[in-house]
């Protein structure tokens, strides 16, 4: 089925997604078909929903007002998952957009799809996986929203929009399925899929990706328009084109060789083993200085005791000798 001819049910849980969050939602909506049905659930009459007032205006939805009957449980989590029980039913869409970030919808997405209907899954980089992995795809929103705004709008917006509490505004959102799975993953589809030169087309790849990842988007890693310019950003991959379409293939790391040296260079930089021969020469030569030193130092001892040996006994004899003359 065409883009332009499948049918969507939005559906927003008001409880687990911010304002903030609205036109990249209807944006993503539009790149997999027409938003027939617009919904969005909470309990109006709570003040923590005021942001959503003027929101719900500028985009069309229809609120669900769903009364809370116990303090601190809200009910409109039923409320969502009957209604796109009701929908299903009808069978006036092709696909459903369940925009949460709360792991109760989860066996909705199962049912869902067991049904045959096409499932995105919209909610922030803490959704619980359980409910990321029963979707066929699944954005995440406050990724997409950092990436596509300067870090000024967002705090603007942030301030604006009501978010939840001043940590979530600090925190840095990190992608769900972290980049080295990813790149791991990209090396065992291109080995176990590419033709007899070591290639995959680029759109196999990226299809592969998103069914073992339904969370994978090139923009959770960067500000990357494409999954084109995300691979090409990577040094262990080489895009090619052939014949108007984009090959992968793994390209092996480089060693780069040292430089040669230059005969004036090589001169003033001896080797290793030169330097080492010098040194090992030069204690030698200082060892053998040392020994001949001693050497020639105990030669003047001997002679020395040996000279006043002499004088002593010369000096005996003259002295007997003047006593016998006596």
């Amino acid at each position: 089925m065409d883009v332009e001819d499948r049918k969507l049910a939005l559906l927003i849980d008001a409880d687990n997604i911010s304002p903030i969050y609205v036109n990249i939602m209807l944006n993503e909506a539009k790149n997999y078909g027409t938003v027939s049905v617009r919904r969005i659930y909470g309990d109006w009459t709570s003040s923590g929903k005021n942001s959503w007032k003027s929101v719900m205006l500028d985009a069309s939805l229809t609120p669900i007002q769903q009364y809370s009957y116990t303090y601190g449980k809200n009910a409109s989590d039923s409320a969502m998952i009957i209604d796109a029980m009701d929908i299903l039913y009808a069978d006036h869409v092709d696909g459903f957009i369940l925009a949460s970030s709360d792991s109760d919808f989860t066996r909705l997405a199962m049912r869902l799809r067991e049904a045959g209907k096409f499932v995105i899954g919209m909610g922030e980089s803490k959704t619980p996986a359980p409910f990321v992995k029963s979707c066929d795809e699944f954005k995440v929103l406050d990724i997409l929203l950092k990436n596509s705004i300067s870090d000024e709008e967002e705090k603007r917006l942030a301030k604006t929009g009501g978010a939840t509490s001043a940590t979530e505004q600090e925190s840095v959102p990190t992608p769900i399925t972290k980049l080295s799975v990813i790149k791991k993953s990209m090396l065992d589809i291109i080995d176990k899929n590419s033709d007899e030169n070591g290639q995959i087309q680029m759109s196999k790849l990226a299809s592969m990706l998103t069914r073992l990842y339904s969370d994978f988007d090139a923009r959770n890693y960067g500000k990357y328009s494409k999954f084109s310019n995300f691979v090409k950003a990577l040094p262990e991959f080489e895009v090619t084109s052939q014949n108007a379409m984009l090959y992968v293939k793994h390209v092996e790391e480089k060693v780069e060789a040292p430089a040669k040296q230059t005969g004036k260079q090589a001169e003033k930089q001896p080797s290793k083993q030169k330097q080492s021969a010098t040194r090992s020469a030069s204690k030698k030569s200082s060892k053998k200085k040392k020994s001949t030193a001693k050497a020639t130092k105990k030669a003047h001892t001997a002679n020395a005791e040996s000279i006043k040996s002499e004088s002593g006994k010369s000096g005996g004899a003259e002295s007997a000798g003047e006593t016998t003359e006596a």
